[in-house]
């Protein structure tokens, strides 16, 4: 009777420990599971989000020499009109986030500012130009950067920062999506986001 009891205890510990090392085993599986498809959506929100506008510009351009000892002056000028495609991009490929194994947790630790590209295509009117003082390759470049100059400017009062910025939290809220739905836990400066509201109002 006696051996019967201690090889039922003994069988009891030796189911109770395999028990253990199984449901551990499973729960690291599953751990490594989870972070690895958390991984794959930082990856595949590495795309660029882009949010496009058109602006135009219209300004005269003007520059005068002074000639023979400032006896005489050489004139030239131009109507510019410049019509742009702006384009707001976040490269989320450097997006930084680290991920907390122990407590299940997605930290993200930066977000990356917007790109701005400024594609313009100038026309010039009402061209006039004196014989010592021509339209050259350092004019035309002044005038580009003038131009992109001014359309940054009205990028910057415009909503099309705003935009860009709802767009990118829109593609964020994926990841807090994915991290809830596998029972993580993902944190923006030490906040701790709780809804896809939440996060679409985040500021950096």
């Amino acid at each position: 009777m006696k051996r019967f009891i201690a090889g039922f205890i003994a069988a009891a510990l030796i189911f109770v420990g395999v028990w253990l090392l199984l449901d551990k085993k499973e729960s690291k599986e599953e751990l490594k599971e989870s972070s690895a498809m958390i991984q794959q959506q930082i990856q595949q929100v590495g795309k660029l989000i882009v949010t496009e506008g058109y602006f135009s510009q219209v300004f005269t351009f003007k520059n005068s020499q002074n000639l023979f000892l400032n006896l005489f002056t050489s004139d030239k000028k131009a109507l510019v009109v410049a019509n742009a495609k702006v384009t707001l991009e976040y490269d989320l490929r450097a997006l930084e986030t680290e991920l907390d194994l122990d407590n299940k947790t997605v930290i993200l630790k930066r977000i990356p500012e917007p790109v701005i590209n400024i594609y313009p295509d100038i026309e010039y009117y009402d061209v006039t130009q004196d014989y010592f003082n021509k339209f050259g390759a350092a004019d035309y470049n002044k005038i580009k950067n003038t131009v992109n100059a001014r359309i940054r400017e009205k990028v910057n009062q415009s909503n099309l920062m705003d935009n860009s910025r709802e767009r990118l939290m829109a593609e964020l809220a994926n990841l807090f999506v994915l991290t809830k739905s596998l029972g993580w836990t993902l944190k923006y400066n030490e906040v701790i986001i709780e809804n896809e509201e939440q996060m679409k109002n985040l500021r950096r």
